[in-house]
């Protein structure tokens, strides 16, 4: 049998990266094992001894039968019947599987449940992307102390870890598709539900991914991105732009945001770390968006291990265009009624802030999905070391790029008894992975040209 490099389920692996900048790619033998024992990503490919775990056979191959680009996605397992439900009444029984922040979640409220369904190993990502994972493999390697990466470009670079930054930056460089254009909302309901929502028109154009990529024409930016503010009116027309670095000590994250009253482009240094994000009403920062973003250099990042746990997953019924906001947005937490949970193997990080760096949350955990590297969910703790806020990101595969990433995330406050959604896009135009764009777009001159049409 071969040895599970970096992989411990259900118990705790204490690994550190010893001489973090010391390792230039896996070891060979190890890299022969994506797309053999292990999926080209690597994760396990097979099962859990339990059978409650699946094994993965390539995930959501072609879209659903009537799916045409530009619709909402048709969930794919419409007909799957909820096993059991955990509440505050039996969550004794289910407590091995849950996070620390979901049993929070259950005790706080009486109204929060979590509906499990049959596992779907839907993760699924273009070939290209398996191949590039596997040459990158042996040639990816952190630099400045874990800040950065080099070695590395289209695929993931750790496919199987050894060290906590290593994990998080497979999660900062996942798949995201190459290009794409969005309509979404955020929400941030009061404890008694009363909410005004936040619209967003946002653009990506995520070059790291691109074909055909290569680290020189790459210049150190992972990606561009662009958010215009649609509504309410008092915010509409604010346009935020970032330029997102690979080595943010090198050449730290570039944004500017344009003013519409002013109709001025200004440097936005404040757009990173724990500032408050993007009309968020200072209910979540700006590296919680996309679960976590921006640099890693605040924290000291350890590699727990992997453990089963119940996850948002294959989260269709919040993505739906036969559902309305209002349907989602209930008291205290979104409805619980319309998420699916599943059985899934996590990657678990634990994030501490170092000695002499400062951060609003003092610890954080990440529960990162095995088969998409996308971060499924967070538990963040104050400087008391009580838990604060809980995330939650519920993902789809995206069948027609293909792609496993949030259709929405829920950031929930235990201490103020209330929560942000953002991604919500059942009541808007779909995502539009065809988009035309060059670089020349995300300059900070065309930020202000498009602010002034």
């Amino acid at each position: 049998m071969r040895k599970k490099t970096g992989a411990l389920i259900g118990g705790i692996l204490l690994v550190l990266c010893l001489s973090i900048s010391a390792r230039a790619g896996m070891p060979t033998q190890e890299i022969a094992r994506l797309g053999d024992d292990l999926t080209p990503l690597g994760a396990e490919k097979a099962g859990n001894q339990d059978g409650t775990i699946p094994a993965w056979e390539g995930g959501i191959v072609t879209p659903p039968p009537g799916y045409s680009p530009g619709m909402h996605h048709p969930d794919p397992y419409a007909e799957d019947p909820i096993l059991f439900t955990i509440t505050t009444a039996n969550i004794d029984q289910y407590a091995d599987k849950l996070t620390p922040g979901q049993q929070a979640m259950l005790k706080a409220y009486d109204t929060f449940k979590i509906n499990v369904y049959p596992t779907r190993r839907s993760a699924s990502f273009p070939q290209r992307i398996y191949d590039a994972t596997k040459m990158v493999a042996a040639t990816a390697d952190l630099v400045d102390g874990g800040n950065g990466v080099r070695g590395t470009v289209i695929g993931i670079p750790f496919p199987i870890p050894t060290c906590g930054v290593e994990a998080i930056w497979n999660h900062l460089l996942r798949y995201r598709s190459d290009k794409l254009a969005r309509s979404i909302a955020q929400a941030m309901p009061t404890r008694s539900g009363r909410y005004t929502l936040v619209e967003f028109a946002d653009e990506a154009f995520i070059r790291y991914s691109h074909e055909g990529m290569t680290e020189e024409k790459l210049q150190n930016t992972i990606f561009y991105f662009k958010q215009k503010v649609l509504s309410p009116a008092r915010l509409a027309g604010s346009i935020l732009l970032v330029h997102e670095t690979l080595d943010q000590v090198k050449e730290p994250r570039s944004a500017w945001i344009y003013n519409p009253g002013q109709r001025r482009v200004r440097r936005a240094p404040n757009v990173a770390y724990d500032n408050p994000g993007t009309a968020s009403d200072g209910m979540r920062t700006t590296d919680q968006f996309d679960m976590f973003s921006g640099a890693t250099d605040r924290y000291d990042w350890r590699l727990v291990g992997k453990k089963e746990i119940y996850v948002p997953y294959n989260s269709y019924k919040l993505h739906s265009d036969s559902v309305k906001y209002k349907e989602i947005l209930t008291p205290l937490h979104i409805n619980p009624d319309l998420a699916r949970y599943e059985l899934h193997r996590v990657w678990v990080v634990d994030a501490t802030v170092k000695e002499g760096a400062r951060h609003i949350y003092k610890r954080r955990t990440f529960y990162i999905d095995e088969d998409s590297w996308q971060v499924l969910l967070v538990d963040q703790y104050d400087n008391r070391d009580q838990l604060w806020r809980v995330s939650e990101g519920h993902v789809i595969n995206y069948y027609e790029v293909p792609m496993l990433t949030t259709t929405l995330e829920v950031h929930t406050d235990l201490q103020a008894g209330r929560y942000l959604a953002i991604g919500l896009d059942n009541e808007s135009s779909m995502y539009d992975f065809s988009i035309e764009r060059t670089p020349e777009d995300y300059k900070p001159a065309a930020l202000r040209g498009e602010g002034m049409r």
